[in-house]
């Protein structure tokens, strides 16, 4: 079951990121800015995934109140994914950049209620 969720929030967290990359080359990001590929971002949302599940696993075992833990750290750590894409602004431009802040965001906004779902918290 738990495999089962993080495939389905894969697969829509690639299928929102694909929605992204189009919209964005459609406003005038670059072509060839590589992160706005499938390979790219389909690779990227595969780790995002499995590691926002790992440490969500983790916090649910060993913390005392995961809950009111993972509502400080789920926003931060998404904060502190975006230093990455902001080094990469002068030459990509801001509508690419804003293309990959807003795909970690649809990653994290899809991923948080497939893990609630298949890793409740106690």
């Amino acid at each position: 079951m738990v495999a089962g969720g993080l495939v389905a929030a894969f697969i829509l967290s690639s299928l929102v990121n694909a929605l992204i990359a189009v919209v964005a080359h459609q406003l005038g990001a670059p072509e060839d800015f590589d992160a706005l590929k499938p390979p790219a971002y389909a690779t990227l949302t595969a780790l995002g995934v499995l590691a926002g599940a790992a440490g969500w696993a983790l916090v649910r075992r060993f913390s005392k109140n995961p809950e009111r833990l993972l509502r400080k750290l789920v926003p931060t750590v998404l904060v502190l994914s975006f230093p990455p894409d902001f080094a990469q602004l002068e030459e990509e431009g801001v509508i690419g950049v804003v293309a990959l802040l807003l795909m970690h965001v649809a990653v994290t906004v899809i991923a948080v209620p497939a893990y609630l779902r298949v890793m409740p918290l106690k």
